[in-house]
């Protein structure tokens, strides 16, 4: 049996948030539309991947999940197990799933050895078999380059760059940030890199507003933290501003996100029961209907949401984080920079006055579009024009799926 369909495998980590499979189910979604024939399998640990809806031909394979600590050190996410027997596990469904899928093109996102190391096993087979072309996705921005450097070396990152991997794509516009800048990698590796502009996001077909809004069709700024982890100072920032009531603000919808821990999710909660112009949602799966209805957004600045209010056009305000990594205020501040948006430091938590005089300019300012900067969101036709060359280079039958490799 002969299958010249193409195939697309997506690794993606996930121990937390919900960014990386986002932004991966964003490029099998466009892959899928361009190629007709097309069919990408998703490898995540993510606990709510299940929450998600995948267009046809787009399907995922869920691995044990882990969650990180605090100390930096991760731990089985629901198995009584100990972390290193659920990395085997992990790692052999990973290098299974891509020896039977035989996969054209390997996307890798973020993370280029996987957790703790676990891809590097199917890097090295599917480099040694040589029908799959390698690809390693980066986010516009990783890390301050020091820190990034530091985990790198730990981590022995660079020889599977220079040896491994066919392409790296860096998933942002050359002139906003370099994630490879000042990392000392040499130039074989630099040559690798490819800018494909932002991710454009749209509105899903079908996708509308599910859940009531309690506003009389007033409009209304969103208020996103993301998956909502580390969002409690964001949030209850936003809150207090409400609740001072020291001048008029727009009604504000609150998305707490799915990671929101469980006591400040129900404090949240309570606390907007005392608020006519606060209403509280917990997770949404199919956020863009209520983006794109929103006056202005408020967020933290992670790659989706940046995605978002670009493709949107929306007034921003963010509030980056800056622990555990600085990726999200040195995106913002470089957006702010460029015209895009305006950026309240966390550091100035939980100053209400300013909160309340920024939440009331929001509305009124200028959308990112009229900054003026060209191509930002081309990523995924890049993307695309990548995919089709490198399809147009695999041999004019693909090779047979033989008894052997279809256990």
């Amino acid at each position: 049996m002969i299958n010249s369909s193409p195939k697309v495998l997506i690794y993606s980590h996930d121990s937390f948030g919900l960014g990386h499979l986002r932004r991966c189910r964003t490029i099998a979604h466009a892959l899928t539309r361009r190629f007709s024939d097309m069919s990408v399998l998703i490898l995540s640990g993510s606990p709510i991947i299940g929450s998600f809806e995948f267009r046809s031909r787009v399907d995922f394979v869920r691995i044990p999940g882990v969650i990180k600590l605090r100390n930096g050190e991760y731990t089985p996410l629901s198995l009584s197990l100990n972390i290193e027997h659920i990395l085997a596990i992990r790692s052999s469904i990973i290098e299974h799933t891509a020896k039977v899928f035989d996969p054209d093109i390997l996307i890798v996102d973020k993370e280029p050895l996987g957790l703790r190391g676990e891809i590097l096993g199917t890097l090295e087979m599917l480099k040694q078999r040589g029908n799959t072309r390698l690809i390693l996705g980066l986010r516009d921005v990783m890390d301050d380059p020091a820190v990034l450097r530091e985990e790198w070396t730990r981590k022995n990152v660079d020889p599977a760059l220079d040896a491994l991997y066919d392409e790296i794509w860096v998933y942002g516009p050359p002139d906003l940030h370099d994630p490879l800048e000042g990392m000392g990698l040499p130039a074989s590796v630099h040559a690798k890199s490819v800018n494909t502009g932002y991710l454009r996001r749209d509105v899903p077909e079908d996708a509308r507003i599910t859940e009531p809004l309690p506003f009389d069709d007033e409009p209304y700024i969103l208020v996103t933290p993301g998956g909502g982890g580390d969002g409690v100072e964001m949030v209850d920032w936003v809150m207090r501003a409400y609740e001072s009531r020291a001048q008029p603000l727009f009604p504000a919808l609150i998305v707490l996100g799915p990671f929101m821990p469980a006591q400040a999710t129900a404090d949240f909660q309570a606390r907007a029961e005392h608020l006519r112009d606060v209403h509280i949602l917990r997770f949404l799966p199919t956020i863009e209907p209520y983006m794109a209805g929103a006056k202005a957004i408020v967020g933290m600045g992670g790659y989706n949401t940046f995605c978002e209010i670009l493709s949107f056009d929306k007034p921003t305000l963010l509030v980056p984080r800056v622990v555990p990594r600085r990726e999200q205020s040195i995106r913002a501040e470089r957006a702010e920079t460029i015209g895009l948006l305006k950026v309240l430091p966390i550091d100035d938590y939980p100053d209400v006055d300013k909160m309340i005089d920024a939440l009331a300019e929001l509305p009124w300012l200028e959308p990112p579009s009229t900054a003026g900067i060209d191509n930002l969101l081309g990523g995924l036709d890049v993307i695309g024009d990548r995919v089709e060359r490198i399809l147009a280079d695999r041999p004019a039958v693909s090779r047979p799926l033989t008894a052997a490799s279809a256990v």
